[in-house]
């Protein structure tokens, strides 16, 4: 059996177990530069708030509603997220972190346990030990167990947050209850042509012949609709390494000048050549883009974008800034308003399979430097800082409504007051 474990509310949840005063209002979590809603409570989504609302078009209506909003503090989640899967992982080794607030977890072997039982005792231990409501789907395979957490958290009251499929009875009523654009898997296009041809819920689509689903949907859709079935057709995970890394952001204000600009792809070249190290991954190519802001009609318009092949694949800082910024150069013109640059480091291979072209050799001063670096920023992100970046840290985002970082950052840690 599978079980899929998914924090309700996490970037909410997260704010209010370190104030409790909090529980029962709305919150509402914005996304960089407190630009878009990103995370939203029962009681903001109570309001019509939608996921991806710009903020500034919100603003009455979260002065009206009294919404609590709070700028993303990445920080906190990714803490609480960890505590929280360390947690499942000791109700079995078999785990896979699907995200930052959703785990599948593999029961083998719990024949004489009664699954559901295994389910409010997670609730129960996750609550107490962080805070964080949890809502449990089981089911023989992962695609129902995704189904079943939906039906967990959508009707809490009455499953107290666990809802297992046991039963060939319970999974066609799933199935019959769930809509097929609600199916994990089942883009809308597909749900589309399903509909056009009377699939309306999940249990009408696993009883389609084989041929037509893989006709329509590929290999994958068949394979999908067979997990449905209850074949075991998707397995845990390993965590994936990353095909391309990408680095990119709105800035707080516009730009024009290229020093600037210059900084912000220097500052995203060290942390994509981070992010690199840390999965033992060299690129072949830096791919660079800028470009001013779409909304702003009223401004000259302007992008473009340059890849840069490398000489040789590489995950120092140096050389990927040094080659990111011979781009950006090239795409840089004079006289637009800049909103937003990026990087993107692809053509990825393992640090131990690179080839390097004839005659040439990796300096062995930029790999020993790296390592220092990334030991030194191990504990606080940016103390150790390349020349190319703003060392006066001129550049931090916009957060004004930010969070103490209560359990990463010792001077924020919760003060309690005792009389």
């Amino acid at each position: 059996m599978f079980a899929l474990v998914d924090c309700n509310n996490f970037y909410a949840s997260c704010e209010r177990v370190f104030n409790p005063g909090l529980i029962g209002k709305p919150v509402v979590v914005l996304s960089n530069n407190d630009g878009c809603v990103i995370a939203r409570s029962n009681e903001a989504k109570a309001l019509a708030i939608p996921m991806g609302a710009p903020a500034f078009l919100y603003e009455k209506i979260f002065e009206k509603g009294q919404v609590n909003v709070f700028s993303s503090n990445y920080a906190l989640y990714g803490d609480m997220s960890s505590r929280v899967m360390n947690i499942l992982s000791s109700f079995t080794p078999d785990i896979e972190i699907y995200s930052i607030d959703e785990s599948f977890l593999r029961f083998e072997g719990f024949c004489l346990f009664d699954l559901r039982e295994v389910g409010l005792e997670m609730i129960e231990k996750v609550k107490k030990c962080t805070g964080i409501p949890i809502s449990v789907g089981i089911a023989p395979t992962k695609s129902l167990a995704k189904i079943a957490n939906k039906i967990a958290k959508k009707f809490s009251k009455k499953t107290g947050g666990v809802c297992s499929l046991d039963s060939q009875e319970k999974i066609d009523k799933a199935l019959e209850y769930t809509k097929i654009e609600d199916v994990w898997g089942i883009g809308k296009q597909h749900a589309k042509k399903l509909q056009e041809i009377g699939v309306s819920n999940a249990l009408q689509f696993t009883r389609l012949p084989n041929e037509y689903v893989r006709k329509e949907m590929t290999e994958v859709g068949l394979r999908l609709k067979r997990d449905l079935s209850g074949e075991k057709i998707l397995e845990l995970e390993e965590p994936a390494i990353k095909k391309n890394i990408a680095v990119t952001r709105a800035f707080e204000k516009m730009y024009s000048e290229y020093h600037e600009i210059r900084e912000r792809v220097s500052t995203y070249c060290s942390r994509g050549a981070y992010k690199l190290r840390k999965q033992q991954s060299c690129c072949n190519m830096v791919y660079v883009f800028l470009h001013t802001n779409p909304h702003r009609q009223d401004l000259k318009q302007y992008r473009c974008n340059i890849a840069v092949q490398l000489v040789f694949p590489t995950n120092s800082t140096i050389e990927l800034t040094k080659a990111a910024l011979s781009g950006l150069a090239e795409i840089f013109r004079q006289g637009y308003e800049y909103k937003k640059a990026g990087i993107i480091l692809t053509g990825l291979v393992p640090e131990n399979q690179r080839q390097l072209p004839l005659f040439t050799t990796i300096n062995p001063k930029h790999e020993q430097l790296m390592k220092t670096i990334d030991l030194l920023n191990q504990n606080q992100s940016g103390k150790v800082k390349f020349g190319g970046q703003d060392l006066g840290r001129t550049w931090k985002v916009r957060q004004e409504k930010f969070s103490r970082r209560y359990t990463t950052r010792f001077e924020e840690i919760l003060w309690i007051h005792a009389k």
